[in-house]
């Protein structure tokens, strides 16, 4: 499943450069935070088109569930704050619908 290598790398890219312009914006950071993220931005569209998925939008709603585990990850990593079993037990349930989407027979 090569394609989760693709998910998770588009996750993080589009987590990154999401997190640049919060830098940025809310944490009064350097607006030169936005160029890596603008980079970051489009290494994550790119990485979507790599995923082994025939369709865009199923892409799309499977790279859902996925980045929503990226993104807890990241709350846990790098800002520092543990997620709670809300977010865990959220995380779980958009897992399962992609896990569907991803898997599902199709004719």
């Amino acid at each position: 499943m090569i394609s989760f290598i693709f998910y998770f790398l588009a996750a993080f890219a589009e987590i990154a450069g999401c997190f640049s312009f919060w830098a940025w914006v809310r944490l009064g950071k350097t607006p030169l935070w936005i160029i890596p993220g603008t980079f970051s931005l489009l290494f994550f569209a790119w990485m979507l088109t790599k995923v082994d998925v025939d369709v865009a939008g199923r892409a799309y709603a499977i790279y859902g569930g996925i980045y929503i585990l990226c993104s807890l990850i990241w709350l846990w990593a790098i800002e520092d704050t543990p997620p709670d079993k809300w977010d865990i037990t959220g995380a779980a349930i958009c897992l399962i619908g992609a896990s569907i989407i991803l898997f599902a027979p199709r004719s």
